[in-house]
């Protein structure tokens, strides 16, 4: 792979208990970098944008995240006041539960809403499916056309909020697979973002080279530091 990592990650500031000096640092490093976005919390774009007026790095938010389970309505209107806020990306999550129900029309629906209020502030979407809580490939494959169908950009794995119950009982964060993202690239014919535990240089690029042409992590500066040569920096903690 010839071209940095940097230039493949959506930099993620979405840990509940980030502060705008969280915000600030991350905009200083994205902005290093030269990262592809910077990924924040609905109440921060604006300040995001402020940051990184002369940078770059574009800015993206969370549509209806981390559950999927708000009206259409309201992921319009949070759509709406990101992007006039200064959001040109927004990453929606799919209404899971109908998803699980195979209510295609209506999770077709409320992803085709949400693009269209972005695409009135020249913004993309991307849809993220929370893989891990899906239960087999033919409703991955059916998410692939509502959002194919409704226009989206991306198609993205996690949230990397979701957690499962291992065998043992213990809750476990679901993140990006391979398989998914083979089956994603296969089904959908425009970008497809790979998030939810990507915390080494080794996974980062296998899925790039399985397709992936964004990443979503908040360990983007151990990512680049080991791609430099100069060692991991400390290993965020957060699932993202």
């Amino acid at each position: 792979m010839s071209d940095s990592i940097a230039q493949y990650i959506d930099h993620a500031v979405l840990h509940p208990t980030q502060t705008n000096v969280d915000l600030a640092a991350a905009c200083t490093l994205c902005d290093k970098f030269s990262v592809a976005s910077i990924c924040v919390k609905p109440s921060m774009v604006s300040r995001a944008a402020e940051h990184l007026a002369a940078s770059s790095v574009k800015v993206s938010t969370v549509i209806g995240f981390p559950h999927g389970g708000t009206s259409t309505a309201a992921k319009v209107a949070e759509a709406g006041q990101a992007c006039q806020d200064g959001a040109v990306e927004l990453d929606m999550v799919v209404n899971i539960g109908r998803s699980l129900a195979g209510d295609y029309a209506y999770v077709e629906e409320d992803i085709r809403q949400v693009v269209a209020v972005a695409a009135k502030h020249k913004a993309i979407v991307k849809v993220i499916f929370e893989t891990g809580l899906l239960e087999n490939e033919s409703q991955k494959i059916e998410l692939c056309g509502c959002s194919e169908r409704a226009g989206a950009e991306f198609v993205k794995t996690s949230t990397g909020f979701g957690f499962v119950k291992s065998a043992e009982g213990t809750l476990q964060s679901t993140g990006a697979t391979r398989d998914d993202i083979r089956l994603m690239r296969k089904h959908f014919s425009r970008g497809v973002k790979a998030s939810g535990g990507i915390r080494s240089l080794a996974d980062a690029r296998a899925f790039i080279d399985l397709g992936a042409s964004r990443l979503g992590t908040s360990s983007t500066e151990a990512l680049v530091l080991e791609e430099q040569g100069s060692g991991s920096s400390q290993e965020s903690n957060e699932n993202y």
